[in-house]
């Protein structure tokens, strides 16, 4: 299969000043070797996912890894045979990724990092408690054989979670994982914080695991989300079977399309029960323009 777009995900924590200065000249680097995907900008660091040739790709890391405490920023490299983004979108928020606790600083102190390598032994330990720190809709298409699903709907919830099930958890070393380790920074800095000691988070998150181990050595069942229009990827990051509902953004598993509460654009098994009749309205009118766009052989916008 013939792979035409290099797709880099990358995160890095460090303070970040000249916010709109930093957003206007990743978009003109970008722009000027047709990069696409979203990248955001905050006081705390930068994290982003973006697609394009592998060397107008670099050319934006490269730019990013120029700046100011930022020369320390990693990739996870993979490959997709068509555009998995619309459009480049760079956007100034309050977090890179939200936890909504300000007191966090994993530019300061985190958990342990486990590599990929050592992570089959690590937990499989009985001393060991594994959590997904991802939301519900992630997990439930894929993740590590044993691990505890915290079921939250954002990471915003994930303090509270902890908060209530602390207790369950004594004693243990708390080994966290996430897509690309963004997450776990945070969570693990945040229980550092509160006087956890023994908390450990797999380096390079799911995504890093995915591309180095076998699958005949891999404790993964299923297939991880992405948030791009792979919208998953499994073993040696080959992109995954789920489409996505442009309805409620979430994934939708290939047997699902079969459902009736599927429609195209519209509704899934998922959101069926989300949305008014006028909402639904909007969506067909929204799907059949991206189906227009699509006969003549242009690319819609609308969904991204």
């Amino acid at each position: 299969m013939t792979q035409h777009f290099c797709v880099a995900a990358f995160y890095h924590f460090a303070p970040l000043d000249a916010l709109e200065e930093t957003r206007a000249s990743l978009i003109e680097i970008g722009r000027q070797g047709r990069v696409r995907g979203t990248i955001l900008l905050a006081p705390e660091g930068v994290n982003g996912t973006i697609a394009g040739e592998r060397r107008a790709v670099l050319a934006v890391l490269d730019a990013v890894r120029a700046m100011e405490g930022f020369a320390g920023l990693g990739w996870k490299e993979s490959h997709a045979e068509t555009m998995p983004f619309n459009r480049l979108k760079v956007r100034i928020k309050r977090e890179i990724v939200t936890m909504g606790c300000p007191d966090v600083d994993p530019a300061g102190q985190v958990g342990r990092y486990v590599e990929p390598a050592d992570w089959n032994d690590l937990i499989g330990r009985e001393d060991v408690v594994l959590i997904d720190t991802r939301n519900r809709y992630e997990v439930d298409i894929g993740s590590f054989d044993g691990a505890i699903d915290p079921d939250t709907e954002s990471f915003r919830e994930f303090p509270e979670w902890w908060a209530a099930n602390e207790p369950d958890f004594a004693n243990k070393t708390v080994a966290m994982f996430c897509t690309g380790g963004i997450r776990c920074e945070k969570a693990t800095s945040w229980l550092v914080g509160k006087g956890v000691e023994n908390v450990v988070h797999l380096k390079g998150g799911i995504l890093k695991y995915l591309e180095e181990i076998p699958q005949q050595e891999s404790r993964w069942r299923g297939e991880c989300f992405v948030f791009d229009q792979r919208v998953a990827v499994g073993h040696g990051l080959a992109q995954g079977s789920y489409d996505i509902c442009h309805a409620c953004r979430r994934p939708v598993a290939p047997e699902a399309i079969h459902a009736p509460s599927y429609e195209r654009g519209v509704s899934c098994p998922a959101c069926i029960d989300d949305f008014t009749p006028e909402d639904r309205a909007r969506f067909r009118e929204r799907q059949r323009q991206v189906d227009l766009a699509a006969h003549r052989g242009e690319r819609h916008l609308a969904g991204d």
